[in-house]
């Protein structure tokens, strides 16, 4: 009966890979210990958004080609979802699950406890739990991948108000339920005060739609940076997967500053280069491919796991980056990593 079971199960997951994937699942059988297997469940948003899934997949491709892992991912189109597509990769025998986005960490600390011996990596969920005095909630094989979002931000924001030359600027993000997006939006607010107290700035986040929207509706962010710009704005900073790359593509078609998120949309969305001017970094790829590699040698930490964070170069644009500007930033950059900065942005909205 056990052994039907899991015939059935990796069958269920070789459907689901097929079609997320487009090509042969893997016929590797994962609850060999010699086998180590990584599986990926991201949220509605898809596995080629040139942002957030794609850069933790490319953490979990590293893990194919360093650590000789098995890997696939399974894309979620309905939010009910989200359990089910956690528990095709744990009843298949995967070692490793990793859950991209704040919207899973219920379904994967739930999992966590179901499978516990299975190690989870939570993208962008922090793990509460970790700093209160109640020790029976703890989940020994859970960790939470969170960043700076706030310190990013900031970065980008000083830097589109040095760069506006109509001191008025722009973002255009996903939902700000999601405490990520949140602080990416409220850190470039700090960081563009910071620089100049009189900026005007045009916040708007995606709120009025559920989860299956906010993040993927290039058409909304692309009409809400061209309302920007048609205001004087010029810098436009989109973040919240497909919506903020329309507002990236936007502002670089109507030839105005774009930033981007994430990753280097430099390098992800070639059709915006010749005018991005930035990123904010969160590295999405060596913070999922370390905790995996911390997986795979037995030492998975639980709780929450700090990645990096930061600011993209200039590319096309360096030559328009004044070096006072340049210097400017690695200033401020500093001050942010050794704590003499702060951008006093709260870990949640209020």
């Amino acid at each position: 009966m056990k052994k039907l079971y899991f015939v059935i199960a990796l069958l269920l997951v070789a459907s689901m890979v097929l079609a997320a994937c487009g090509g042969a699942p893997s016929e590797a059988d994962c609850t060999k210990a010699d086998v180590f297997c990584v599986g990926m469940v991201t949220d509605v948003g898809k596995i080629d958004d040139k942002s957030f899934n794609q850069s933790t997949w490319e953490g979990v491709k590293q893990a194919e080609s360093d650590l000789g892992a098995i890997v696939q991912y399974i894309e979620t189109t309905d939010s009910k979802d989200y359990a089910k597509n956690i528990s095709t990769f744990a009843d298949a025998g995967y070692d490793v699950i990793v859950t991209v986005g704040f919207a899973l960490g219920e379904a994967t600390a739930a999992a966590a406890v179901q499978y516990p011996d299975v190690d989870f990596i939570g993208v962008d969920q922090f793990q509460a739990w970790q700093y209160d005095e109640d020790t029976t909630n703890d989940i020994a094989n859970l960790a939470g991948l969170v960043f700076p979002e706030d310190q990013a931000g900031f970065l980008v924001g000083a830097l589109a108000a040095q760069m506006t030359k109509s001191k008025k600027i722009g973002g255009v993000f996903g939902t700000d339920v999601v405490p990520p997006v949140w602080r990416f939006g409220e850190g470039y607010r700090a960081g563009a005060m910071y620089i100049n107290p009189d900026i005007e700035i045009f916040i708007v986040y995606h709120s009025d739609v559920g989860f299956d929207k906010t993040f993927t509706d290039p058409e909304w962010g692309a009409a809400t940076a061209n309302s920007m710009i048609d205001k004087d704005a010029d810098v436009i900073f989109g973040g919240g997967g497909k919506t903020g790359n329309g507002a990236v593509t936007a502002a670089a078609q109507r030839g105005v500053y774009a930033i981007g998120v994430d990753t280097d949309q430099y390098y992800t969305l070639p059709e915006a280069a010749p005018r991005l001017l930035s990123s904010a970094l969160k590295l999405l790829t060596p913070g999922t491919f370390d905790l995996i590699k911390l997986a795979k040698e037995g030492s998975f930490p639980s709780g929450n796991f700090l990645g990096k964070g930061g600011y993209a170069p200039y590319h096309d644009l360096d030559a328009e980056v004044p070096a006072e500007v340049k210097a400017k930033m690695e200033e401020i950059n500093a001050a942010l990593l050794d704590g003499s900065l702060q951008t006093n942005v709260p870990p949640v909205k209020p």
